[in-house]
């Protein structure tokens, strides 16, 4: 196989991968901002006010943080391709604990963990697919950062179509 072949292989699938990370990106993204829109539509619609229902996503803003000082160490230990299905699969276990339960037993406190688990799932995602970019875009600075906002500017994108 010669070094031309060779390069378009690893081009293609490089490509490849950019479109799977940017796919579970948006995915995460659009389960993100449905819980978040159901959560506060379900409790306003039970009469509390808006600082009582801004106070549902305080854990998911710390717990978001607290996942951005750890993000590096959980993606250099554990891998890209890992720490992106903790993500996933943490934002699926925020999501199965709202869509589950029962109406009547849906507390505060209940709501509040799962936002903090929504939280943990949206920094792990994100960390893993802007990191993943780099991986995608070799050692070019300058396609590093096209890639990146090729990514951040889709997920806005879909953000404005209303979702």
């Amino acid at each position: 196989m010669n070094a031309a072949a060779t390069a378009e292989s690893v081009g293609k699938n490089n490509v490849r991968n950019y479109a799977l990370v940017t796919i579970a990106y948006w995915a995460d993204t659009l389960a993100d901002g449905a819980i978040r829109t159901l959560v506060l539509f379900y409790f306003y619609n039970l009469g509390y006010s808006a600082l009582q229902v801004a106070s549902l996503f305080l854990f998911y803003e710390i717990f978001g943080i607290i996942t951005n000082f750890c993000g590096g160490y959980l993606g250099s230990r554990f891998g890209l391709k890992t720490t992106l299905f903790m993500g996933l699969g943490t934002q699926l276990m925020a999501l199965a604990m709202l869509g589950l339960m029962p109406p009547g037993l849906l507390t505060v406190a209940y709501v509040m963990v799962s936002q903090a688990l929504s939280g943990i799932a949206k920094d792990l995602t994100k960390m893993s697919s802007k990191s993943a970019v780099k991986l995608v875009a070799g050692e070019s600075q300058g396609r590093l950062y096209r890639w990146v906002a090729l990514l951040t500017g889709s997920k806005n994108a879909l953000k404005g179509v209303g979702f």
